[in-house]
């Protein structure tokens, strides 16, 4: 019983928005990025802070 793909021809089309039904603001890719590099900074003190004191 496979499924005909022909099917989906009466499908409603929506846009990504209605799909989503909200909209995703553009301060996510800010938070995203400040957090990247709170990681590598923290990274780079553990690192420092280990081959100091050992």
């Amino acid at each position: 019983m496979e499924r005909d793909h022909n099917e989906d021809r009466n499908a409603p089309v929506l846009t990504g928005t209605q799909a989503r039904q909200a909209i995703t603001p553009h301060v996510t890719r800010y938070i995203l990025g400040i957090g990247l590099l709170l990681v590598i900074i923290a990274f780079c003190l553990i690192y420092l802070f280990r081959r100091v004191h050992f």
